[in-house]
């Protein structure tokens, strides 16, 4: 139950095409900008089949396409138009092929005051979820106070990924890609020891 900003990566990101990024999204049915993520749905005439053929083009030479891109068809074949439920499918499946295990809760089904509002919404779930220690990405240092987490008995990281280069096409390396990317041009056992290790918490 977060806001949909057009702003933001919710339903768009980068693919390799023809050596260079290329941005690709979920087309969206025309609403409201104040929605939340969950309240907003997939275009009527979202075309399924041509962003699958954009990937199966851009990513058909990659040495691990036989194994990826039909678990990105699974995805993009999914039938729901909700853009929260397609987006926590996707991940579910995600996670699934490279073998993280990590439980993924929802967090609106968690029973906090839902009308709370960034940093204290935060706190909520973590006191909801028995949480010690709360890992946020890097881009919300601003907006997180450590001493405000710790008088909670919370311990507040925040994670930084390191850079993961590797080889694409033979031209030089672009990037910061979607994972779709990743998943192309490596083995799981690369990828699984990257989400392991290949970060730092400060």
């Amino acid at each position: 139950n977060i806001k949909y900003t057009k702003k933001g990566w919710i339903n768009r990101n980068r693919l390799l095409q023809n050596g260079r990024d290329v941005m690709f999204s979920l087309p969206l049915k025309r609403d409201s900008d104040h929605l939340d993520v969950r309240e907003r749905e997939l275009a009527a005439d979202f075309n399924r089949a041509k962003l699958i053929n954009q990937v199966n083009g851009a990513y058909r030479g990659a040495p691990y396409f036989q194994q990826t891109f039909p678990l990105l068809e699974q995805i993009l074949r999914h039938e729901e138009m909700n853009l929260f439920t397609f987006l926590h499918n996707s991940i579910l499946k995600t996670c699934g092929h490279l073998g993280i295990l990590t439980e993924i809760r929802v967090s609106s089904s968690i029973a906090i005051d839902h009308d709370l509002k960034n940093q204290d919404k935060v706190v909520a779930l973590c006191e909801a979820a028995g949480a010690s220690t709360y890992v946020n990405a890097i881009g919300g240092m601003d907006l997180y106070s450590r001493e405000s987490f710790k008088e909670k008995g919370i311990d507040l990281k925040f994670i930084r990924s390191k850079p993961f280069e590797y080889a694409q096409f033979g031209a030089g390396f672009v990037p910061w890609l979607s994972i779709i990317d990743v998943m192309m041009f490596n083995p799981l056992e690369t990828i699984q020891t990257c989400i392991s290790t290949n970060y730092e918490l400060i």
